[in-house]
């Protein structure tokens, strides 16, 4: 076999194939950290062309001699070809490659203003720039020609001409490698001035600069990648077909073949040395350093890069010393980034051929995708579910149950992505074995079927969850993945009716009760087709397809509980919970099918079981559930409506005339009533009630006896208590009726003259009740009153129904005063007054709770009353008074050492959140009053000194954590206005309120801040401990206490530094030195010179880095943003010891294995020194 040869550690360039663009400095570090000076002399400068590249080279001379006019013109047209994405992207790279072979200079100048321009800068570089000057000083001279007063830049700019630049700046890229992969990318001078030129941009502190030169330049990794693989592709064909020559006889063997097929072996095995190299330059020279960058983008470009690398080219990328990266960027603080980390895994995962290499990495890993699940971002959640579902088809066992379980109740979440994504996680884990089906066999049906026992997991599931009052989410989570089997009503009709099979265990009264609330919520899913409340997003137009499968699921849900309703309802008729969801069943029926099936037989049964029911049961929910039936049944559109009608009427006629009896024998007896005959009374009222809300009883006259039987009892004063509340309410919709009637304008004049004198009779009896001696009945009456005069006030004539002013009616003074002395005496009351529960803390704080929402909607009925002018506006400020009077009392209550993690805090700041909503998101326009809202609370938090004395905190202070709720809505130069004061108090609060200020700003003043930072080499040198005196905690510490942001250094991050000094310098990104260490920033008197005009070759094996974004670049990035994060890794920065591995393309057949073995980079011992082998690293 053929050894392969050695990496070379740098490139030598012969005299006509002389590099024009070198390394970023003159300056460059050996491995013992001596400097150097580059060479110079003949050796470095420039080489005469050859005699057979003269002549093609004059044209091109004149252009680069034409300056900025010709030039312009000529550079601008690879960017307008781009920018206008119109032309084939191959044709425009073929006539670069023309231009190339014609003349190189002028070629790589056109492609080198290609990068510029597309990083929105002004400037052009001139053939004189690029013969004489260095990268550097080229880039520097850029940014100074860089439009500073407009941050956007072609990736960033918005519009329809701007759209698709992103997608054919990287299609440019790709294709450019593709066409060049066979000859001119191995020349030895294309790629080495791309790549030196991407790798200076990359590191500049110009964030335009820095994006779209890193974008290039993994682009162009992934081109690469792609060679890599087409040649050990190639490669390996070439070996198999040397080998099958080789063993062929000496009599047929081609020795003139057998040497073609070693020198093309030998050749390509150079060619992917060269991509190694050029990887390798990429790898350490971008992605170590910026995928740690301060712009999320950047950061979120390289995770999604490495990504594609690993799934193209598992064999060479896809182990720990890349996924390493991966697994610490899922720790970002941005979710743009940690979401490209989890879609990057999933490309991983979606491969079964690839779960053994990931195995140590899911190990280590597992538990932070698994907190994933709850991130504050819903699109990271979604993925992080997504890429779990992958993991568990992998194998089962990585999971163990409590992580499935964390996953599991995400499917009641609110968010329907996120529910979707753990509904698909839940189907398979639970339901994705089944019983197989033998071929041949008839289809089992009914209890029989193989759902039967996913049904009854679903149901064990639910019971289990106690989430019983969510059925309808987890039928929606479930629906994409499991529709199948949601839709077996035929199985669940048959667990509920048919015997259990001999051996089978029956379900329990509880099992059964969730299995019918989960058929409703399946049948009203496929009736509807769409999610329940509070998870959709407004109606969308169904398809087609949609459609037609809605259709056909109402028909076959119609045919199959038609039959089987009647038949269940007779056997839970005595259970109200079941019943209450069977008889919502009705309610999405294709009522035609009734005709169409010949079904009219089970329509009188189910008549008959609704009539039973409505005579058995007196719960408010069943009669409201059967009104609803006969209402949806009762449709004048089909055949069966008289049938309906006729049925409807009966009982009605029965339910008014015992009313009528009974109440007539009830108030003759009056004070010798006895209990039975009250009962009797109040059933039967509310059985008409509940069908008087949703039918017209009009017919009936239901206002004469209720108002006798109200009249009774304000004069007797003995009247049960639900007697009156429902006597209110069912005459409350008498009126409501008839308002109804007389809005169509179908009344007659009487009519109107009736309605407008029960109305006031009415209005004047709640009035009388507001003064009863049970609470619930004023209430109730309260409720009603403000009702009826909010309907019947001056608004009711707006919108054409000027005929109806002669029933407008305006309250008088005394019902106001009333109305509010009601609302001061039950509303504005201590919560310990209102409740008289003594089962129990549990029970006592749901009567609380129950009681707080009653009073909110009391109070919520009146407030409506002053929003529309019908009572006097000047009760509002009695309603206000009251506010102020609870705010002071508790504010004494919790003193100025109060806990600002209490209750009563926090109910503050989310009073002050949502009071932040209503400025609305146009910032001009509310710009005095948030600054102005700021600048007095400022000032009231400072107001008061601290009784402590000098130093402090003043006695308000804490009023800056909820004015931090107010931050966003500032306008920035409001923020840094506000954030203006110079103090040096480390109080909590005021730190709070600095970093709102500061939260959201522009990316690019971190990326200054950071940009103090550097490196040495790409191969780092053992990292540098800061001294004693400032240790990492300290200062963090003082970083905390005193928030600083650095002054701006004058040089670009490019410019040429004394190695000393940059290590120094790179503990001033984030830490700030004491004062006594810290500098003038200056360049070192050496570094001043003119810089000489001469060319070094590119070393890609140790590329000179200039200033960086971040102070190393391989330790992980450990800001955790989960809602419940254990700030597990605070000190995951401290001791990173190890240098970045060289990319190592695999062997091939016909290389030799290597014989060193890489390190496991999740083992902290490889990575970590002695003094941090305790802190736990994943």
């Amino acid at each position: 076999m053929i050894a392969a040869p050695e990496i070379p550690s740098e490139f030598t360039f012969t005299q006509d194939t002389d590099t024009r663009f070198s390394s970023d400095t003159d300056f460059s570090e050996d491995l013992d950290g001596r400097s150097t000076t580059s060479a110079k002399g003949k050796g470095g400068k420039k080489g005469k062309k050859a005699a057979g590249e003269k002549g093609k080279g004059g044209k091109g001379a004149g252009r680069i001699n034409g300056h900025h006019q010709e030039n312009g013109m000529e550079n601008m047209m690879l960017f307008e070809v781009v920018k206008l994405g119109r032309s084939a992207m191959q044709s425009v790279v073929d006539d670069w490659i023309e231009s190339y072979k014609h003349d190189r200079d002028v070629a790589l100048l056109d492609l080198i203003n290609f990068f510029i321009q597309c990083s929105g800068c002004k400037g052009v570089v001139s053939g004189e720039m690029f013969r004489n000057m260095q990268n550097s000083e080229i880039i520097r001279r850029m940014t100074e020609e860089f439009d500073e007063d407009s941050g956007d830049y072609p990736l960033t700019i918005a519009g329809p001409q701007w759209k698709k630049f992103k997608s054919s700046f990287c299609e440019f890229i790709s294709v450019l490698v593709r066409q060049c992969q066979y000859s001119i990318i191995y020349d030895e001078y294309m790629m080495d001035t791309v790549i030196s030129l991407l790798t200076g941009l990359s590191d500049s502190q110009v964030r335009a600069f820095r994006h779209t030169s890193t974008l290039a330049a993994m682009k162009l990794m992934t081109a690469l990648v792609n060679v890599a693989l087409n040649l050990s592709i190639n490669m390996d064909n070439t070996q198999r077909q040397y080998e099958a020559e080789r063993n062929k006889i000496m009599a047929k063997r081609a020795n003139d073949r057998l040497e073609l097929l070693l020198q093309k072996r030998k050749e390509l095995q150079e060619n992917q040395d060269e991509i190694e190299n050029m990887m390798n330059a990429i790898f350490k020279g971008v992605f170590v350093h910026r995928y740690r960058d301060a712009i999320a983008e950047i950061r979120a470009i390289c995770i999604e890069e490495i990504g594609v690398w690993m799934k193209l080219y598992s064999d060479a990328f896809l182990n720990d010393s890349y996924l390493k990266y991966v697994g610490w960027t899922m720790h970002d603080k941005q979710g743009e980034v940690r979401l490209k980390c989890l879609t990057a895994l999933q490309g991983l995962y979606y491969n079964r051929e690839l779960n053994a290499r990931l195995e140590l990495f899911t190990s280590r890993f597992k538990d932070r995708i698994v907190s994933m699940t709850l991130d504050k971002e819903y699109d990271v959640a979604v993925q992080a579910i997504k890429l779990l579902t992958l993991v568990l088809n992998s194998t089962d066992e990585v999971l163990t149950p409590e992580d499935c379980e964390s996953v599991y109740h995400l499917v009641y979440s609110a968010h329907r992505p996120v529910a979707i994504a753990a509904g698909e996680f839940l189907f398979k884990k639970l339901f994705s074995q089944r019983e197989p089906e033998e071929e041949g066999a008839p289809k089992r049906r009914g209890r029989q079927s193989p759902n039967a026992n996913l049904i009854k997991t679903t149901v064990f599931f639910f019971l289990e969850s106690e989430l019983h009052e969510h059925a309808a989410y987890l039928v929606d989570s479930l629906w994409e993945c499991g529709a199948e089997l949601l839709k077996d009503w035929e199985c669940m009709i048959s667990l509920l009716l048919d015997d259990p099979l001999p051996g089978e265990e029956a379900l329990t009264d509880r099992q059964e009760t969730a299995l019918i609330e989960i058929m409703l919520c399946t049948v009203r899913q496929a009736a509807e087709c769409h999610p329940p409340i509070g998870r959709g997003t407004g109606k969308r137009v169904m398809t087609a397809k949609e459609r037609k499968t809605q259709l056909d699921d109402k028909t076959r849900m119609t045919e199959l509980f038609a039959v089987a309703l009647p038949p269940l309802l007779a056997k839970y008729a005595v259970d109200s919970e079941k019943v209450t969801n069977l008889l919502q069943l009705p309610q999405y029926f294709d009522l035609e099918i009734y005709t169409t099936g010949r079904l009219e037989k089970h329509l009188e049964s189910l008549l008959r079981q609704i009539r039973e029911i409505v005579e058995k049961h007196t719960d408010t929910e069943v009669l409201e559930v059967c009104s609803k039936t006969y209402h949806a049944l009762c449709n004048e559109e089909f055949t069966i409506f008289n049938r309906v009608d006729i049925a409807r009427s009966q009982l009605l006629d029965e339910l008014v005339d015992k009313f009528n009896r009974l109440l007539e024998d009830f108030l003759q007896e009056g004070e010798e009533a006895d209990e039975d005959d009250a009962y009797q009374v109040l059933s039967t009222l509310k059985r008409i009630t509940a069908f008087h809300n949703a039918h017209d009883l009009s017919g009936w006259d239901l206002f004469t006896s209720n108002f006798k039987l109200l009249n009774t009892g304000i004069e007797n004063g003995d009247m049960p208590e639900q007697i009156v509340i429902h006597s209110l309410q069912c005459t409350h919709y008498v009126i409501l009726w008839n308002l109804a009637k007389s809005s169509e304008g179908s009344s007659r004049k009487d009519d109107m003259v009736t309605l407008r004198k029960q109305m006031r009779a009415f209005c004047m009896m709640c009035q009388r009740y507001l003064t009863n001696v049970n609470t619930a009945v004023k209430e109730q009456a309260f409720t009603i009153l403000c009702d009826l005069l909010l309907i019947f006030s001056h608004q009711m004539v707006s919108g054409g129904r000027e005929h109806l002013e002669p029933l407008v009616y305006s309250s008088e003074d005394s019902l106001q005063a009333e109305l509010l002395s009601f609302i001061l005496n039950h509303v504005f009351i201590d919560q310990d007054d209102d409740t008289n529960s003594t089962d129990g803390q549990q029970d006592d704080e749901a009567v609380k709770i129950e009681a707080l929402h009653k009073r909110r909607n009391l109070l919520a009925a009146y407030c409506k009353l002053i929003i529309y002018c019908v009572v006097d506006m000047k009760t509002g400020a009695d309603i206000f008074k009251q506010y102020m009077r609870l705010f002071n009392e508790m504010l004494s209550e919790l003193g100025h050492g109060f806990d600002r993690s209490s209750s009563s805090f926090c109910g503050i700041k989310e009073l002050a959140r949502r009071f932040s909503l209503t400025f609305g998101l146009d910032q001009v326009k509310t710009r005095d009053a948030i600054a102005m809202l700021h600048k007095d609370g400022i000032e009231f938090a400072f107001k008061d000194p601290s009784t402590q004395g000098e130093g402090g905190p003043p006695l308000n202070l804490a009023f800056l954590d909820i004015l931090s709720e107010f931050s966003s809505k500032l306008m920035k130069q409001d923020k840094r206005t506000s954030s203006g004061r110079n103090r040096e108090d480390c109080w909590l609060p005021l730190i709070s309120y600095r970093n709102s200020l500061q939260a959201g700003g522009d990316d690019d003043t971190m990326s200054v801040m950071s940009g103090y930072s550097s490196r040495g080499s790409s191969v780092r040198s053992k990292k540098i401990k800061p001294p004693e005196s400032s240790s990492s905690s300290e200062v963090w510490q003082q970083s905390l206490q005193t928030p600083v942001m650095l002054p701006s250094p004058h040089l670009t991050s490019t410019a040429m530094r004394d190695p000393k000094r940059a290590r120094e310098d790179s503990f001033m990104g984030v830490y700030p030195l004491p004062h006594d260490q810290q500098q003038p920033h200056q360049l070192p008197q050496h570094h001043q010179q003119t810089p000489q005009h001469h060319q070094t070759p590119m070393d890609y094996k140790y590329v000179r880095r200039g200033t960086g974004l971040m102070e190393e670049d391989e330790e992980p990035i450990v800001e955790d943003v989960m809602m419940s994060s254990e700030g597990r890794m605070d000190d995951l920065n401290e001791g990173m010891d190890f240098d970045t591995m060289d990319i190592d393309l695999p062997p091939s057949k016909n290389r030799r294995e290597r014989s060193e073995l890489k390190p496991d980079y999740f083992d902290p011992a490889s990575i970590m020194d002695e003094s941090v082998l305790g802190v736990s690293m994943f």
